[in-house]
């Protein structure tokens, strides 16, 4: 364990230094904000051709990289729930390259489940959250997040292809650079700004403990329903509600939510017309 790790397991000062590094978080989001809309663009799938650019997206992160699931030749990756999904995609602007995506999964009654309902139902525990106490059409889950590795950092190790996604600092600016590690985030916001607007009140997720932790950190608070299982690696059923989302952001990353928070709004009302 290193040497932040431990003081970050320390009673007194792990407290103190969470802070910290979430006060550092939020001076940094306040940053970003101000670059984000000037690099990247959250878009909503408002026809088939945005949804096919999704399902491209998570070929080549659950197929081809993950091997999560079986190649498909059309080199689209999707299953029985898309039909029952509002879709977003952040865009990188100069580039005109969309970088990642990530689905909101609703149901319509109980013949329309949510993938954590069919797969993982037996991994939630806390029964006063379970979506079966919810009205439907108020329930959703956050799922195929993607993000393409040329839009990720990860330190090279040992493995063979772990460093296939470091950015290239020729391609990209420095401010472009800083504002890649909130292309996640900003996927969680755009999902939660579909789920807020269209009348959800419920949001379920299976993800990372790890990934869960550091969302905590920007003011993000995933309440845990039951323990970790393997489902595509070690994951745990989360939920989290629009008062949840909103009460402990850090200002930083409230500023960066309004301004997506804005852009799906007006794609929303073109839905609406439509």
């Amino acid at each position: 364990m290193n040497w932040n790790k431990r003081l970050l397991n320390t009673p007194i000062i792990g407290v103190i230094t969470k802070k910290i590094v979430s006060a550092k978080a939020s001076r940094e989001a306040h940053s970003i904000s101000d670059h984000f809309t000037e690099f990247l663009q959250p878009h909503v799938a408002l026809n088939q051709e945005l949804r096919e650019e999704a399902f491209k997206i998570r070929h080549n992160v659950y197929c081809e990289e993950l091997a999560f699931e079986d190649i498909r030749e059309n080199g689209q990756e999707t299953d029985e729930f898309d039909s029952q999904s509002l879709f977003s995609l952040i865009k990188h602007k100069p580039t005109e390259t969309f970088t990642s995506c990530v689905r909101l999964v609703t149901s319509k009654g109980p013949d329309e489940l949510l993938p954590i309902e069919k797969y993982c139902m037996d991994s939630i525990t806390n029964e006063e959250l379970s979506p079966k106490r919810f009205n439907r059409a108020e329930i959703a889950e956050i799922s195929r997040l993607a993000v393409k590795s040329d839009f990720r950092r990860r330190k090279a190790d040992h493995y063979k292809g772990s460093g296939t996604g470091v950015i290239s600092e020729i391609s990209y600016s420095e401010t472009e650079l800083r504002c890649f590690p909130f292309i996640a985030i900003g996927l969680y916001m755009a999902a939660a700004t579909m789920g807020m607007n269209t009348g959800i009140r419920h949001v379920y997720v299976m993800m990372e403990p790890r990934l869960a932790r550091s969302m905590k950190f920007i003011g993000i608070t995933f309440q845990q329903l039951g323990p970790p299982v393997d489902y595509h690696g070690l994951r745990a059923p989360y939920y989290i509600n629009p008062e949840i989302f909103m009460k402990d952001l850090s200002p930083g990353f409230k500023s960066l939510y309004k301004t997506i928070e804005k852009d799906i709004c007006l794609q929303l009302k073109q839905m609406d017309l439509t």
